[in-house]
């Protein structure tokens, strides 16, 4: 294994792992921390942690022992993955892990990019935008667990470390990787070790990419992996051939907690042709509804049947009044972890999951180990083998075209 990967949700992994597959790596998801070897053909290893939300304290112990795994089987290079929105809090978990990965690495320029700009994530002067709005006005502010009201990736970064955090802008960035590793190097000998770098477009990623060659640790979204990839390959290390793929037809479902403005959009179009089933922490929580009422209905429906707990950020407020941030998140997860097993076993063979997480919900609930990367479905998601049987996609809250759940299920039966 070259590349050893930490993400901090399930999503987040996959749509990493979807970025190095298409770039030409032998790529593997695991779900947590593997308690055997790595297979010797595996370039590019992803551990899904779901450590987004957690104390940082547990975020930074999890993230130290799979950096523990993937440094047993050989990595000559690590990335933590977060969201290409930094979701966090003010004293979150990106600072605190990075930190704790620097350390243990003896990294003393590491690169923090979250820009994603396929999916309309650039950095400019250190603040991230999504398309044409700042950050904090893109409805990310709202957000029910790491609501984000300052764009600027430095200021937010700052509290959650004890490094100091620098900045390489656009103009450097847009001269190519030798100017940027002149000014990494720069900010470095400034006494900056986290250094924020901007990105308005995909080519700026591959410049910082191959910029990063030989760096012991980066930090981003997934775009910043796509260059590197090409490093290796200039080393000689890899070849061109990514993943193989086959396809799954059966019976397909979507599972949806995300509330963000994208996939209420997917969830409103998808109504039009398919049938659904809403559900609210209120109603799992009285007993009202269990799993197996939902895959009872769910088995019944013809189309592509959708349970959904997608509402606006004003209905969570009230239910989270009632009965508690924590109790009705819990619900929730808790609801589709049970549902999406029960749905295995019912003989769903394509299965969607919307949101991370719902998404680490999912696939702690179908507890599986890997996932081999399949083709992408819209960018930053990928379809995932979960099993002999069973082909999934786990897909950001803010991810995907408003067909996306359309799309994904025609790709799903698809051979590469």
């Amino acid at each position: 294994m070259l590349l050893g990967c930490i993400g901090d949700d399930f999503t987040g992994s996959s749509d990493l792992a979807n970025t190095l597959a298409k770039e030409g790596m032998r790529v593997v998801q695991y779900t947590g921390i593997p308690d055997a070897p790595a297979a010797d053909d595996v370039e590019a290893g992803v551990i899904a942690l779901k450590s987004r939300s957690i104390d940082p304290t547990d975020a930074v112990a999890q993230s130290l022992e799979a950096l523990k795994w993937l440094k047993a089987q050989g990595c000559e290079q690590f990335f933590f993955k977060y969201c290409s929105t930094f979701d966090s809090t003010a004293d979150g978990n990106i600072g605190p892990v990075a930190e704790a990965l620097a350390e243990e690495l003896g990294a003393s320029k590491v690169i923090v990019c979250p820009a994603f700009p396929g999916t309309g994530r650039s950095v400019y002067q250190g603040h991230l935008f999504v398309n044409d709005v700042l950050l904090n006005e893109s409805g990310m502010q709202n957000h029910p667990l790491t609501p984000m009201s300052d764009p600027d990736i430095r200021r937010w970064l700052r509290p959650q470390t004890n490094l100091s955090v620098g900045h390489v802008n656009a103009r450097d960035v847009l001269r190519g990787s030798s100017t940027i590793s002149e000014a990494l190097e720069r900010e470095h000998k400034a006494g900056n070790r986290l250094i924020v770098v901007d990105a308005l477009q995909d080519d700026d990623l591959r410049e910082i990419g191959t910029a990063a060659d030989g760096l012991p640790l980066i930090t981003g979204g997934s775009g910043i992996a796509l260059g590197l990839p090409g490093n290796f390959r200039r080393h000689g290390k890899i070849g061109t051939s990514g993943n193989e793929w086959q396809g799954q037809t059966g019976k397909a479902a979507i599972l949806s907690g995300s509330c963000s403005i994208a996939t209420r959009g997917q969830i409103k179009q998808h109504l039009e042709n398919n049938p659904a089933m809403e559900i609210t922490a209120g109603d799992i929580i009285n007993a009202k509804l269990s799993p197996a009422d939902a895959v009872e209905w769910v088995m019944k429906q013809d189309g592509v049947p959708l349970v959904y707990s997608s509402a606006d950020p004003e209905v969570v407020k009230q239910v989270q009044t009632e009965f508690g941030k924590e109790k009705s998140a819990h619900a929730i997860e808790g609801f589709f972890a049970s549902t999406a097993r029960l749905l295995a076993d019912a003989g769903i063979e394509r299965l969607i999951a919307a949101g991370g997480e719902t998404s680490g919900a999912v696939v702690e609930g179908l507890a599986v180990e890997k996932l081999v990367i399949g083709p992408e479905l819209d960018p930053g998601v990928p379809a995932l083998r979960a099993g002999d049987k069973l082909v999934i996609a786990l897909k950001s809250g803010n991810f995907g075209a408003p067909d996306f759940f359309a799309k994904a299920v025609n790709i799903m039966g698809q051979e590469a």
